[in-house]
């Protein structure tokens, strides 16, 4: 093997290695040297007859690799053959012959040819006629891979400026040609009269082009371009989004993307609806140094001549190491706009304003929110605005005593379009201590003084006629002390771990007057991640009031592999009744509270079992079961969820009982199927049920999905859709069924 570097503008020469034999089959070393001494002199000399060294910059030399290699130092001419490798800068050519004409810095190449890029693609030809930096000229027989996996084939082709290439009789296509019959045609190709790969505009265009299945024409187009796999976002029409639904009849979409900048781009889609006005849909994106902001909307001129919309919108920025601020603007025109249109299932949106700050042990933030509830028993102008809500959170380093402070503080002002108004002013101080007990027990003393100052305006008094405007608060001290001893069982392949815990609170008997709105603590739940600790209620309007004893048995198991289990049960003793505070149905109405429990059980990592429950002490009958599950691997599993609540109290608003599961299949290596289901078992009816199936291979995604949707709300009426979609993998994909309700097709 020779290898030699020219440099045809200057006198940089270097030679590795001949490989020339002698007579006895021994390398005949000597004389391959003194031959390469005559042949470089010889050359050198050529070279600076030809190019003045100080006439321009020296060039990149031009590295040869070959077994054979022969020179005509009159014509000027390098002949390599034999797994020829010629290197200029970063492109490589290799070959079964290489001709390399010096005076016209030409390479005629012929014979197994490859020539890499370096964008990763990989030409191949069976001849090529090349200038010697390889960026320009012709080729026969022409096969290209490109960076993503992509084949290009061509009769003829050339190459301008290493960036462009131009084929003539070109086929294109990522699908991988049938093992059993390699001259088959792929499921799908592109065939055109001229297929042009623009590197520098990161283009592919085709003209004159057959869209064909199967090797069976299916659509015709003069002229298409599309990015090529270097481009992560560009210009132009993305692909059309068109079906059929019988709530919104015929949907035909054609959005268009604008690669605005690098850090920013615009998508605006607007869409057709025989059954429903024209919409319009956008989409914006900035992405900043420090921070971004997204901006989604729609607007829409309905059957019924109105005017409809909505707006998501969100921003980040990070001001510096301490500070960072940002908002969400979410809104609707009316409440069941989104869902209708199949944008947002959310049934309140919550836009918030805010900025924080993160220093060592301190937190602080300033906010505001607004709620645009979406449920037709509430009347939007009795929705509060939060304008300011301010926090700041402190935990100290442990004292000399080993107890660490806390401290708590929040303002909030609540104002109504119509209802009460509130402001509020708390502080939460506390302090807690660890210490453990003689036999490995551990036990937590802890301390706290909670004060609430209120001035309300237009405040309707629980259960009388009065309405209330002034000053009111509550001072409210406690102590808590919880013991804990952890069992431990070690063994060869499992252990376990049995934890008893107890623990009693003493607080004073008052703190809620009604005086002081509920405002932040109605959606009460009691559970088991509840039953430990001062604070039960999500909010701060309402504390628990009286003395109790917390009491519960944590059982953890590890096994070999994955292996894992968990099971909790607790429950709360009351000293003093309160139907006021917690109204029949919630748990803990009665001195004796219910049973909470919880197992989680995974023996396998493909096996998961979760339950939660909540149980009447009087008869044992269950007030909440919920059960989730997910069993099977990836190429077979189901997964769902069982929910039901049984509310006593009179308003009933949280009773339910449904099941939603899902079944997903890998049926083959191309082939996966999914089914899924909510069903509402106190009325007997589905919710929404449906059924998908999906094809995929390296260039072709194709699935087809029915669902049915059960539910009646104003305009919003039962419906059924079918979906389908093909994707054709580096040329974009092609939809039906109004994008939005399609969910995550397919699985």
């Amino acid at each position: 093997m020779l290898r030699i570097a020219i440099n045809y503008a200057g006198l940089t020469l270097a030679l590795l290695l001949p490989h020339s034999l002698s007579p006895n089959g021994r390398p005949a070393i000597g004389l391959a040297l003194s031959k390469l001494a005559f042949f470089l002199s010889i050359f050198a000399f050529g070279c600076l007859h030809a190019v003045p060294a100080s006439a321009e910059a020296e060039e990149p030399p031009i590295l040869f690799a070959a077994d054979q290699l022969t020179h005509d130092r009159e014509l000027g001419i390098t002949t390599a053959t034999g797994n020829v490798e010629i290197i200029r800068e970063d492109r490589t050519l290799l070959a079964d012959t290489v001709t390399y004409n010096e005076p016209r810095d030409f390479v005629t190449a012929s014979g197994n040819i490859t020539l890499l890029e370096p964008s990763g693609d990989v030409l191949h030809a069976d001849y090529m006629e090349l200038t010697g930096d390889l960026k320009n000229g012709a080729i026969e027989n022409f096969r290209s891979i490109l960076s993503d996996g992509t084949r290009i084939a061509a009769a003829t082709g050339t190459r301008t400026g290493g960036n462009r290439t131009e084929m003539n009789k070109g086929v294109y296509s990522p699908c991988y040609l049938c093992p059993d019959d390699p001259t088959a045609p792929p499921i799908w190709q592109i065939k055109a009269v001229k297929v042009i790969h623009d590197q520098e505009e990161q283009t592919v265009e085709f003209r004159d082009a057959w869209l064909e299945f199967g090797g069976v024409p299916v659509l015709y187009t003069p002229y298409m371009s599309q990015p090529d796999p270097t481009v992560e976002r560009k210009t132009g029409f993305l692909p059309p989004d068109f079906g059929v639904s019988s709530d919104l009849g015929v949907v035909l979409q054609a959005p268009f993307f604008w690669a605005i900048s690098p850090y920013s781009d615009l998508t605006i889609a607007p869409t057709m609806l025989t059954e429903e006005g024209p919409l319009l849909e956008g989409e914006y994106r900035h992405r900043f140094t420090h921070g971004n902001f997204l901006s989604q909307g729609s607007i829409t001129r309905d059957s019924r001549q109105q005017t409809r919309g909505h707006i998501f919108s969100e921003f980040l920025y990070d001001i510096n190491d301490t500070w960072r601020a940002g908002f969400n603007a979410n809104r609707a025109t009316d409440r069941t706009y989104l869902r209708k249109y199949g944008f947002s299932d959310e049934r309140t949106l919550t836009s918030r304003i805010f900025a924080e700050a993160f220093s060592g042990r301190n937190y602080f933030v300033s906010q505001g929110y607004a709620f645009d509830v979406m449920d037709s028993d509430i009347k939007q102008d009795t929705v509060p605005f939060v304008v300011p809500l301010l926090d700041y959170n402190f935990v100290g380093q442990p004292d000399d005593a080993g107890g660490r402070f806390s401290v708590d503080m929040n303002l909030a002002v609540l104002t109504r379009d119509e209802g009460n108004d509130t402001q509020r002013l708390s502080s939460r101080i506390g302090w807690e201590i660890p210490f453990l007990g003689p036999i490995g027990d551990l036990f937590t003393f802890s301390a706290a003084l909670w004060a609430d100052g209120y001035h309300v305006m237009d405040f309707d008094r629980p259960g009388t006629q009065d309405s209330y405007t002034g000053y009111t608060g509550r001072l409210f001290p406690q102590g808590r002390l919880q013991w804990r001893l952890p069992l431990v069982r070690p063994g060869e392949t499992v252990t376990q771990v049995v934890e008893p815990i107890v623990e009693f609170v003493a607080a004073p008997d008052w703190g809620n007057p009604d005086k002081i709105p509920n405002e932040d603590s109605q959606a009460f739940n009691f559970d088991e991640s509840n039953v430990f600790g001062f604070k039960r209620f999500p909010g701060l309007d309402r504390v628990e009031q009286g003395s109790r004893v917390n009491y519960g048995l944590n059982w953890r198991f590890l096994g070999m592999g994955d292996a894992t289990a968990n099971v909790f049960v607790g429950q709360v003793y009351q000293f003093k009744q309160d139907k006021d505070l917690f109204p029949d149905g919630s748990g803990l109405a009665d001195n004796l509270s219910d049973l909470v429990g919880a197992i989680e059980i995974s023996p396998k990592s493909y096996i998961n079992l979760a339950y939660r429950t909540r149980v009447d002490v009087d008869d044992f009958a269950p007030r909440r079961n919920e059960l989730s599950w997910r069993l099977g691997v990836d190429a077979l599993n189901v997964s769902g969820e069982y929910v039901f609540f049984d509310q006593d109290d009179e308003e009933d608003v949280n009773k339910r009982e449904q099941i939603r599961a899902s079944l997903r299949a890998q049926l083959s290596r191309y082939w996966r199927t999914r089914i899924f289901g909510t069903r509402d078992l106190r009325d007997g009816t589905n919710r929404i049920l449906g059924v998908g199936l999906t094809y995929e291979d390296e260039c072709l995604e194709f699935g087809i999905e029915y669902s049915h949707r059960d539910f009646n709300d104003d305009d919003i009426d039962e419906s059924d859709a079918v979906f389908f979609r093909i994707a054709f993998k580096t040329l974009g994909q092609v939809e039906t069924g109004f994008k939005h309700r399609a969910g995550n097709f397919g699985g």
